[in-house]
């Protein structure tokens, strides 16, 4: 569970030190803040033999309105709601369970995977942000994929 919260908390972290005007003492206090509130919440809802049970519970989302986690941690360091409104996605998903964590931006958005573990018995972890689409992805602001697809249906 360490592993998972700690990267789920430093993305939100960095999500917020590329919208700038956040000092890096702050950011440190968020990030330690976030953590310690994911660790506590999470801490009767993780199950790694059924990694998918709890999963709604686990997810962090920002949807018009603010993600409980994010809005404690954020009050720690003296930012209000309408701040992180204004430096984070308005469309954020951050799925974190036992073995891997993913996020979303935006509801069309693709899920990226930003780190990923085999279950117990497999081999080493591997760090996935490097994933130039979907790291790119958050970066530019991009929120959805490139509309110049075509898609095809299926009727019965």
């Amino acid at each position: 569970m360490r592993t998972e919260i700690s990267t789920a908390a430093a993305f939100v972290t960095r999500l917020l030190r590329a919208a700038g005007g956040v000092g890096e003492e702050q950011l440190r206090c968020f990030r330690e803040c976030l953590q310690e509130a994911m660790r506590e919440h999470y801490k009767h809802h993780w199950f790694p033999l059924v990694p998918s049970k709890g999963s709604g519970y686990r997810c962090i989302r920002i949807n018009h309105k603010m993600d409980p986690l994010i809005g404690k941690a954020a009050g720690m360091i003296g930012l209000s709601h309408e701040r992180l409104f204004q430096l984070l996605p308005s469309e954020l998903t951050l799925w974190v369970d036992p073995f891997e964590v993913s996020y979303r931006i935006g509801e069309d958005g693709s899920i990226c995977v930003l780190y990923e573990s085999p279950q117990p018995g497999g081999k080493a972890t591997k760090q996935l942000e490097s994933r130039t689409s979907c790291k790119e992805e958050w970066r530019t602001g991009r929120s959805s994929p490139s509309k110049s697809y075509n898609m095809m249906t299926v009727s019965s």
